[in-house]
Protein backbone atom coordinates (compact mmCIF):
# COMPACT_ATOMS: atom_id res chain seq x y z
CA UNK A 1 0.00 0.00 0.00
CA UNK A 2 1.36 3.46 -1.24
CA UNK A 3 0.54 6.80 0.99
CA UNK A 4 1.54 8.94 -1.81
CA UNK A 5 -0.15 9.11 -4.65
CA UNK A 6 2.48 11.68 -6.55
CA UNK A 7 3.98 8.97 -8.32
CA UNK A 8 5.76 10.85 -10.93
CA UNK A 9 7.09 12.69 -8.33
CA UNK A 10 8.17 9.26 -6.68
CA UNK A 11 10.51 8.39 -9.54
CA UNK A 12 12.41 11.58 -9.68
CA UNK A 13 13.48 10.37 -6.10
CA UNK A 14 10.73 11.30 -3.35
CA UNK A 15 10.20 8.75 -0.60
CA UNK A 16 7.06 7.02 -1.10
CA UNK A 17 5.89 4.27 1.74
CA UNK A 18 5.05 1.07 1.36
CA UNK A 19 3.69 -1.91 3.58
CA UNK A 20 5.88 -4.95 3.00
CA UNK A 21 3.12 -8.09 2.12
CA UNK A 22 5.79 -10.84 1.49
CA UNK A 23 9.21 -11.38 0.24
CA UNK A 24 10.82 -12.83 -3.16
CA UNK A 25 12.94 -15.71 -3.69
CA UNK A 26 15.80 -12.93 -4.49
CA UNK A 27 15.09 -11.77 -1.24
CA UNK A 28 13.53 -8.53 -1.53
CA UNK A 29 10.03 -7.08 0.33
CA UNK A 30 6.90 -7.37 -1.76
CA UNK A 31 4.27 -4.57 -1.74
CA UNK A 32 1.90 -2.63 -3.92
CA UNK A 33 2.00 1.24 -5.55
CA UNK A 34 -1.40 1.88 -6.84
CA UNK A 35 -1.97 -1.66 -6.90
CA UNK A 36 0.96 -2.66 -9.16
CA UNK A 37 3.37 -5.00 -7.28
CA UNK A 38 6.99 -3.57 -5.76
CA UNK A 39 9.48 -5.30 -5.37
CA UNK A 40 12.00 -3.64 -2.42
CA UNK A 41 15.19 -4.10 -1.61
CA UNK A 42 16.28 -4.20 1.88
CA UNK A 43 12.74 -4.98 3.36
CA UNK A 44 11.75 -7.61 5.12
CA UNK A 45 7.70 -9.00 5.14
CA UNK A 46 5.65 -6.95 7.70
CA UNK A 47 7.75 -3.85 8.07
CA UNK A 48 6.27 -0.16 6.41
CA UNK A 49 9.40 1.61 4.69
CA UNK A 50 10.40 4.53 3.02
CA UNK A 51 11.55 3.47 -0.57
CA UNK A 52 12.90 5.41 -3.42
CA UNK A 53 12.18 4.28 -7.31
CA UNK A 54 15.29 2.48 -8.99
CA UNK A 55 13.52 0.86 -11.66
CA UNK A 56 9.83 1.50 -13.31
CA UNK A 57 9.12 -1.41 -15.30
CA UNK A 58 5.23 -2.03 -17.42
CA UNK A 59 4.47 -5.29 -14.52
CA UNK A 60 6.08 -4.07 -11.81
CA UNK A 61 9.02 -2.10 -10.05
CA UNK A 62 12.11 -1.53 -8.41
CA UNK A 63 12.72 -0.17 -5.54
CA UNK A 64 15.24 0.31 -2.58
CA UNK A 65 14.21 1.10 1.07
CA UNK A 66 16.12 4.04 3.19
CA UNK A 67 14.10 4.14 6.13
CA UNK A 68 12.65 1.30 8.06
CA UNK A 69 9.13 3.28 9.71
CA UNK A 70 8.45 -0.08 11.32
CA UNK A 71 10.55 -3.18 11.95
CA UNK A 72 9.93 -6.47 11.88
CA UNK A 73 11.04 -8.49 14.59
CA UNK A 74 13.79 -10.77 12.32
CA UNK A 75 15.65 -7.41 11.28
CA UNK A 76 19.18 -7.00 13.00
CA UNK A 77 21.88 -5.21 12.53
CA UNK A 78 24.21 -6.04 9.21
CA UNK A 79 27.61 -7.38 10.62
CA UNK A 80 29.15 -5.41 7.60
CA UNK A 81 29.41 -1.91 6.69
CA UNK A 82 29.11 -2.21 3.02
CA UNK A 83 25.65 -4.48 3.12
CA UNK A 84 23.42 -1.61 1.94
CA UNK A 85 25.66 -1.21 -1.07
CA UNK A 86 27.56 -4.29 -2.11
CA UNK A 87 26.62 -7.00 -4.15
CA UNK A 88 27.91 -9.88 -2.20
CA UNK A 89 25.43 -10.33 0.18
CA UNK A 90 21.45 -9.58 -0.16
CA UNK A 91 20.12 -10.80 3.22
CA UNK A 92 22.46 -9.62 6.04
CA UNK A 93 19.47 -7.39 7.42
CA UNK A 94 17.95 -10.64 8.50
CA UNK A 95 18.53 -12.92 10.77
CA UNK A 96 20.47 -15.75 10.53
CA UNK A 97 17.92 -17.90 11.60
CA UNK A 98 15.48 -16.07 9.63
CA UNK A 99 16.92 -16.51 6.44
CA UNK A 100 17.20 -20.31 6.39
CA UNK A 101 13.11 -20.41 7.08
CA UNK A 102 13.09 -18.32 4.17
CA UNK A 103 15.00 -20.73 2.05
CA UNK A 104 13.49 -23.32 3.66
CA UNK A 105 10.39 -22.23 2.81
CA UNK A 106 11.38 -20.84 -0.70
CA UNK A 107 12.27 -25.05 -1.16
CA UNK A 108 8.72 -26.26 -0.16
CA UNK A 109 6.79 -23.46 -2.42
CA UNK A 110 8.60 -24.60 -5.27
CA UNK A 111 8.50 -28.37 -4.38
CA UNK A 112 4.21 -27.93 -3.87
CA UNK A 113 3.47 -25.68 -6.91
CA UNK A 114 6.34 -27.05 -9.68
CA UNK A 115 6.15 -31.08 -8.81
CA UNK A 116 2.91 -31.01 -6.65
CA UNK A 117 4.73 -32.63 -3.82
CA UNK A 118 3.19 -31.36 -0.67
CA UNK A 119 5.55 -30.73 2.32
CA UNK A 120 3.23 -32.60 4.43
CA UNK A 121 4.31 -36.43 2.38
CA UNK A 122 7.85 -35.96 3.13
CA UNK A 123 10.21 -35.66 5.70
CA UNK A 124 11.56 -32.56 6.48
CA UNK A 125 14.94 -32.47 6.99
CA UNK A 126 17.03 -30.54 10.00
CA UNK A 127 18.15 -27.23 8.28
CA UNK A 128 21.98 -26.81 8.41
CA UNK A 129 23.86 -23.82 9.14
CA UNK A 130 27.95 -23.46 9.75
CA UNK A 131 29.32 -20.31 10.52
CA UNK A 132 28.15 -17.52 8.58
CA UNK A 133 30.97 -14.69 8.66
CA UNK A 134 34.50 -15.61 6.79
CA UNK A 135 33.22 -18.34 5.50
CA UNK A 136 33.92 -17.99 1.56
CA UNK A 137 37.08 -20.15 0.63
CA UNK A 138 36.72 -19.48 -3.49
CA UNK A 139 35.66 -15.75 -4.91
CA UNK A 140 35.89 -13.47 -7.34
CA UNK A 141 36.79 -10.11 -7.11
CA UNK A 142 36.53 -7.14 -9.28
CA UNK A 143 39.62 -4.91 -9.65
CA UNK A 144 39.64 -1.68 -11.47
CA UNK A 145 41.52 1.81 -11.35
CA UNK A 146 39.27 4.66 -10.58
CA UNK A 147 41.76 7.98 -10.54
CA UNK A 148 39.25 10.02 -8.55
CA UNK A 149 38.99 6.89 -5.47
CA UNK A 150 42.65 7.13 -5.51
CA UNK A 151 44.05 3.94 -6.90
CA UNK A 152 42.65 0.85 -7.78
CA UNK A 153 39.19 -0.96 -6.42
CA UNK A 154 39.32 -4.60 -5.31
CA UNK A 155 36.12 -5.67 -4.33
CA UNK A 156 32.73 -7.07 -5.16
CA UNK A 157 30.28 -5.21 -7.71
CA UNK A 158 27.60 -2.60 -6.26
CA UNK A 159 24.14 -4.35 -6.32
CA UNK A 160 22.27 -3.60 -9.86
CA UNK A 161 25.77 -2.37 -11.04
CA UNK A 162 28.88 -2.56 -12.60
CA UNK A 163 31.04 -0.40 -10.38
CA UNK A 164 33.73 -2.21 -7.94
CA UNK A 165 33.20 -1.49 -4.28
CA UNK A 166 35.08 0.82 -2.24
CA UNK A 167 35.54 -1.13 0.31
CA UNK A 168 38.79 -1.85 2.57
CA UNK A 169 37.10 -5.06 3.96
CA UNK A 170 35.06 -8.08 3.59
CA UNK A 171 32.63 -9.82 6.54
CA UNK A 172 32.05 -13.11 4.72
CA UNK A 173 35.25 -14.21 2.52
CA UNK A 174 38.60 -15.61 4.55
CA UNK A 175 39.55 -13.55 6.89
CA UNK A 176 42.70 -13.68 6.27
CA UNK A 177 41.93 -12.61 2.46
CA UNK A 178 39.80 -9.76 3.99
CA UNK A 179 42.78 -8.50 5.70
CA UNK A 180 44.62 -8.27 2.51
CA UNK A 181 42.26 -5.81 0.30
CA UNK A 182 43.48 -2.83 1.75
CA UNK A 183 47.57 -3.95 0.67
CA UNK A 184 46.10 -5.48 -2.43
CA UNK A 185 44.97 -2.19 -3.49
CA UNK A 186 47.76 -0.69 -2.87
CA UNK A 187 50.16 -2.74 -4.64
CA UNK A 188 47.98 -2.74 -7.57
CA UNK A 189 48.29 1.09 -7.79
CA UNK A 190 51.76 0.81 -7.90
CA UNK A 191 51.66 -1.43 -10.88
CA UNK A 192 52.39 -0.10 -14.71
CA UNK A 193 49.42 -2.70 -15.43
CA UNK A 194 46.86 -1.04 -12.68
CA UNK A 195 44.53 -0.57 -15.55
CA UNK A 196 44.68 -3.93 -17.03
CA UNK A 197 44.03 -6.28 -14.43
CA UNK A 198 40.06 -6.85 -14.35
CA UNK A 199 39.85 -9.58 -11.78
CA UNK A 200 41.54 -11.50 -9.18
CA UNK A 201 40.46 -15.40 -8.55
CA UNK A 202 40.86 -16.43 -4.85
CA UNK A 203 41.14 -19.99 -3.76
CA UNK A 204 41.85 -20.74 -0.12
CA UNK A 205 42.82 -24.32 1.18
CA UNK A 206 43.32 -26.00 4.48
CA UNK A 207 46.37 -24.98 6.43
CA UNK A 208 49.24 -27.72 5.82
CA UNK A 209 49.65 -27.92 9.95
CA UNK A 210 46.06 -27.67 10.55
CA UNK A 211 45.69 -24.22 11.89
CA UNK A 212 42.69 -22.32 11.09
CA UNK A 213 44.26 -19.37 11.27
CA UNK A 214 46.95 -20.31 8.48
CA UNK A 215 45.08 -21.21 5.53
CA UNK A 216 46.56 -21.75 2.28
CA UNK A 217 45.89 -18.84 0.12
CA UNK A 218 45.98 -18.32 -3.87
CA UNK A 219 45.56 -15.59 -5.74
CA UNK A 220 45.38 -15.68 -9.42
CA UNK A 221 45.04 -12.23 -11.30
CA UNK A 222 43.78 -11.83 -14.94
CA UNK A 223 46.22 -9.31 -17.01
CA UNK A 224 44.80 -8.28 -20.66
CA UNK A 225 48.46 -7.24 -21.03
CA UNK A 226 52.06 -8.64 -20.64
CA UNK A 227 53.54 -7.20 -17.53
CA UNK A 228 56.61 -5.87 -17.36
CA UNK A 229 59.40 -7.66 -15.00
CA UNK A 230 58.86 -4.97 -12.54
CA UNK A 231 54.91 -5.18 -11.99
CA UNK A 232 55.39 -8.77 -12.12
CA UNK A 233 58.46 -8.66 -9.56
CA UNK A 234 56.46 -6.46 -7.26
CA UNK A 235 53.60 -9.20 -7.40
CA UNK A 236 55.76 -11.44 -6.31
CA UNK A 237 56.81 -10.14 -3.50
CA UNK A 238 53.26 -9.45 -2.20
CA UNK A 239 52.81 -12.94 -2.30
CA UNK A 240 56.12 -13.52 -0.62
CA UNK A 241 55.76 -10.88 1.94
CA UNK A 242 51.89 -11.91 3.13
CA UNK A 243 52.54 -15.80 2.41
CA UNK A 244 50.32 -16.18 -0.47
CA UNK A 245 50.43 -18.10 -3.23
CA UNK A 246 51.00 -16.11 -6.39
CA UNK A 247 49.53 -17.22 -10.00
CA UNK A 248 49.49 -15.23 -13.29
CA UNK A 249 46.77 -15.63 -15.77
CA UNK A 250 47.24 -13.75 -19.45
CA UNK A 251 43.87 -15.64 -21.35
CA UNK A 252 42.31 -18.71 -20.76
CA UNK A 253 42.36 -21.07 -18.15
CA UNK A 254 45.06 -23.08 -19.05
CA UNK A 255 47.11 -20.28 -19.21
CA UNK A 256 47.28 -19.54 -15.61
CA UNK A 257 50.74 -20.08 -14.33
CA UNK A 258 52.08 -20.17 -10.41
CA UNK A 259 54.96 -17.72 -10.33
CA UNK A 260 55.76 -17.82 -6.46
CA UNK A 261 56.56 -20.81 -4.22
CA UNK A 262 58.32 -22.90 -7.44
CA UNK A 263 58.09 -26.08 -6.19
CA UNK A 264 56.05 -27.77 -8.94
CA UNK A 265 53.06 -28.26 -6.79
CA UNK A 266 49.90 -26.36 -8.09
CA UNK A 267 47.48 -27.94 -5.32
CA UNK A 268 45.66 -26.66 -2.70
CA UNK A 269 43.88 -28.83 -0.82
CA UNK A 270 41.04 -29.88 2.02
CA UNK A 271 40.33 -32.50 4.01
CA UNK A 272 37.28 -34.94 5.02
CA UNK A 273 38.16 -35.64 8.07
CA UNK A 274 35.13 -38.08 8.80
CA UNK A 275 36.70 -40.10 6.05
CA UNK A 276 40.30 -39.45 6.36
CA UNK A 277 40.74 -37.86 2.92
CA UNK A 278 42.32 -34.74 1.26
CA UNK A 279 41.76 -33.84 -1.77
CA UNK A 280 43.73 -31.51 -3.96
CA UNK A 281 42.48 -28.73 -5.82
CA UNK A 282 43.70 -26.33 -8.27
CA UNK A 283 43.07 -22.87 -7.69
CA UNK A 284 40.93 -22.28 -10.71
CA UNK A 285 38.95 -25.70 -10.33
CA UNK A 286 35.37 -25.63 -9.17
CA UNK A 287 34.87 -25.95 -5.72
CA UNK A 288 32.22 -25.44 -2.97
CA UNK A 289 32.74 -22.08 -1.73
CA UNK A 290 31.74 -22.68 2.14
CA UNK A 291 34.64 -25.35 3.03
CA UNK A 292 32.60 -26.02 6.59
CA UNK A 293 29.04 -26.34 5.17
CA UNK A 294 30.74 -28.74 2.17
CA UNK A 295 31.61 -31.05 5.31
CA UNK A 296 28.20 -31.06 6.92
CA UNK A 297 26.77 -31.94 3.47
CA UNK A 298 28.98 -34.82 2.72
CA UNK A 299 28.24 -36.31 6.38
CA UNK A 300 24.64 -35.60 5.32
CA UNK A 301 25.03 -37.39 2.04
CA UNK A 302 27.00 -40.36 3.47
CA UNK A 303 24.31 -40.88 6.20
CA UNK A 304 21.16 -40.44 4.23
CA UNK A 305 22.40 -43.16 1.64
CA UNK A 306 22.80 -45.90 4.91
CA UNK A 307 25.77 -47.09 3.07
CA UNK A 308 26.80 -50.74 3.09
CA UNK A 309 29.76 -53.03 1.73
CA UNK A 310 27.79 -54.43 -0.78
CA UNK A 311 26.84 -51.04 -2.39
CA UNK A 312 28.01 -50.07 -5.84
CA UNK A 313 27.32 -46.34 -6.45
CA UNK A 314 26.69 -43.89 -8.74
CA UNK A 315 27.61 -40.75 -8.79
CA UNK A 316 26.90 -38.08 -11.78
CA UNK A 317 28.28 -34.66 -11.91
CA UNK A 318 31.39 -35.41 -9.67
CA UNK A 319 33.32 -32.79 -10.36
CA UNK A 320 36.52 -33.96 -8.17
CA UNK A 321 35.88 -36.61 -5.65
CA UNK A 322 34.09 -35.07 -3.33
CA UNK A 323 30.99 -36.93 -2.26
CA UNK A 324 32.85 -39.89 -4.79
CA UNK A 325 35.83 -40.45 -2.50
CA UNK A 326 33.99 -40.20 0.98
CA UNK A 327 31.11 -42.94 -0.24
CA UNK A 328 34.22 -45.11 -1.55
CA UNK A 329 35.46 -45.35 1.87
CA UNK A 330 32.15 -47.08 2.92
CA UNK A 331 31.27 -49.64 -0.02
CA UNK A 332 31.95 -52.02 -2.83
CA UNK A 333 32.29 -49.27 -5.89
CA UNK A 334 31.64 -46.36 -7.11
CA UNK A 335 31.48 -44.67 -10.57
CA UNK A 336 31.66 -41.24 -11.13
CA UNK A 337 31.24 -39.04 -13.94
CA UNK A 338 31.95 -35.58 -14.99
CA UNK A 339 31.54 -33.88 -17.89
CA UNK A 340 35.55 -31.69 -17.65
CA UNK A 341 38.09 -34.05 -18.73
CA UNK A 342 40.60 -32.45 -16.24
CA UNK A 343 38.45 -32.93 -13.61
CA UNK A 344 37.71 -36.39 -14.01
CA UNK A 345 41.99 -36.21 -14.12
CA UNK A 346 41.91 -34.36 -10.63
CA UNK A 347 39.34 -36.83 -9.20
CA UNK A 348 41.85 -39.61 -9.98
CA UNK A 349 44.75 -38.01 -9.01
CA UNK A 350 42.77 -37.89 -5.45
CA UNK A 351 41.68 -41.45 -5.25
CA UNK A 352 45.27 -42.30 -6.10
CA UNK A 353 46.88 -39.76 -3.24
CA UNK A 354 44.22 -41.43 -0.77
CA UNK A 355 44.72 -45.34 -2.22
CA UNK A 356 41.36 -45.75 -2.95
CA UNK A 357 41.43 -48.29 -5.65
CA UNK A 358 37.38 -49.51 -5.51
CA UNK A 359 36.59 -46.20 -7.58
CA UNK A 360 36.61 -45.31 -11.74
CA UNK A 361 35.55 -42.19 -13.28
CA UNK A 362 34.40 -41.67 -16.95
CA UNK A 363 34.46 -38.36 -18.85
CA UNK A 364 31.08 -37.61 -19.99
CA UNK A 365 28.64 -34.32 -20.66
CA UNK A 366 25.68 -35.64 -19.10
CA UNK A 367 23.38 -32.86 -21.39
CA UNK A 368 23.97 -34.63 -24.61
CA UNK A 369 22.20 -38.28 -24.95
CA UNK A 370 22.33 -40.80 -25.39
CA UNK A 371 25.59 -41.85 -23.01
CA UNK A 372 28.11 -43.97 -23.95
CA UNK A 373 30.65 -44.94 -21.74
CA UNK A 374 30.88 -48.26 -20.38
CA UNK A 375 29.44 -47.09 -17.16
CA UNK A 376 26.21 -46.82 -18.15
CA UNK A 377 26.16 -50.96 -18.28
CA UNK A 378 27.04 -51.46 -14.74
CA UNK A 379 24.06 -52.20 -12.03
CA UNK A 380 24.10 -49.50 -9.65
CA UNK A 381 22.27 -49.94 -5.90
CA UNK A 382 22.11 -46.14 -5.31
CA UNK A 383 22.82 -42.65 -7.08
CA UNK A 384 23.72 -38.95 -6.22
CA UNK A 385 23.14 -36.35 -8.14
CA UNK A 386 24.97 -33.04 -7.70
CA UNK A 387 24.25 -30.88 -10.75
CA UNK A 388 24.53 -27.93 -11.96
CA UNK A 389 21.69 -25.01 -11.48
CA UNK A 390 20.62 -26.29 -14.79
CA UNK A 391 19.52 -29.65 -12.72
CA UNK A 392 19.41 -33.19 -14.48
CA UNK A 393 16.80 -33.81 -16.28
CA UNK A 394 18.35 -34.71 -19.11
CA UNK A 395 20.12 -37.96 -17.53
CA UNK A 396 17.16 -38.74 -15.25
CA UNK A 397 15.67 -41.49 -17.93
CA UNK A 398 18.80 -43.12 -17.76
CA UNK A 399 19.09 -43.19 -13.85
CA UNK A 400 15.32 -44.88 -13.59
CA UNK A 401 15.82 -47.71 -16.41
CA UNK A 402 18.73 -48.83 -14.17
CA UNK A 403 16.47 -48.95 -10.71
CA UNK A 404 18.55 -48.00 -8.02
CA UNK A 405 16.42 -48.36 -4.42
CA UNK A 406 18.12 -44.75 -3.56
CA UNK A 407 19.09 -41.42 -5.15
CA UNK A 408 20.50 -38.43 -3.51
CA UNK A 409 19.67 -34.88 -5.18
CA UNK A 410 22.29 -31.96 -3.97
CA UNK A 411 20.88 -28.81 -5.63
CA UNK A 412 21.83 -25.31 -6.03
CA UNK A 413 18.39 -24.46 -7.70
CA UNK A 414 15.47 -25.18 -5.99
CA UNK A 415 12.72 -24.90 -9.39
CA UNK A 416 15.15 -27.46 -11.28
CA UNK A 417 15.13 -29.60 -8.06
CA UNK A 418 11.30 -29.10 -8.18
CA UNK A 419 11.05 -30.17 -12.17
CA UNK A 420 13.52 -33.10 -11.51
CA UNK A 421 11.25 -33.98 -8.37
CA UNK A 422 8.38 -34.29 -10.63
CA UNK A 423 9.91 -36.39 -13.54
CA UNK A 424 11.25 -38.79 -10.88
CA UNK A 425 7.92 -38.92 -9.05
CA UNK A 426 6.28 -39.91 -12.39
CA UNK A 427 8.63 -42.63 -12.57
CA UNK A 428 7.83 -44.28 -9.07
CA UNK A 429 10.82 -42.52 -7.20
CA UNK A 430 8.71 -41.39 -4.03
CA UNK A 431 10.35 -37.62 -2.14
CA UNK A 432 11.25 -39.53 1.34
CA UNK A 433 12.86 -36.28 3.04
CA UNK A 434 14.37 -32.80 1.87
CA UNK A 435 15.96 -29.79 3.44
CA UNK A 436 18.48 -26.42 2.91
CA UNK A 437 21.65 -26.35 3.99
CA UNK A 438 23.25 -22.33 4.42
CA UNK A 439 26.19 -22.81 2.03
CA UNK A 440 25.71 -18.82 1.06
CA UNK A 441 24.68 -17.43 4.39
CA UNK A 442 23.50 -13.88 3.67
CA UNK A 443 23.02 -14.56 0.35
CA UNK A 444 19.37 -15.44 -1.54
CA UNK A 445 20.89 -18.59 -2.73
CA UNK A 446 19.24 -21.93 -1.67
CA UNK A 447 21.61 -25.09 -1.30
CA UNK A 448 19.23 -28.25 -0.68
CA UNK A 449 19.58 -31.70 -0.82
CA UNK A 450 16.72 -34.84 -1.42
CA UNK A 451 15.75 -38.07 -0.60
CA UNK A 452 14.03 -40.34 -3.27
CA UNK A 453 13.30 -43.74 -2.90
CA UNK A 454 11.99 -46.17 -5.24
CA UNK A 455 8.68 -47.68 -4.75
Amino acid sequence: MAKRSNRLGSLRGDPIEIKIEGMSHEGRGIGRVNGKVAFVQGALPGEVVQAVYQKNRSQFSDLKAIEILKSSPDRVKPPCIYSDTCGGCALQHLSSESQLTFKENVLIEQLESIAGLKHTNFYLLPKLQAKVLGYRRKARLGVRNVAKKGGVLVGFREKNSGFIMDMESCKVINQRVSSLIIPLRQMLTSLGAASDIPQIEVAVGDSPTGALENNTIALVFRHLTDLSERDIELIKNFGATNGIEIYLQPGGIDSVEKISNDNGKQRLYYSLPAYSLKLGFHPMDFTQINGEMNTMIVDRVVEILDLHEEDSVLDLFCGLGNFTLPIATKVNSVTGVEASQEMVERAEENASQNKLSNVKFYAEDLYKLPVTKAWTTVKYTKVVLDPPRTGASEILPTIVKKKPEKIIYVSCNPSTLARDAKILDANNYQLKSAGVMDMFPHTSHVESIAEFVRT
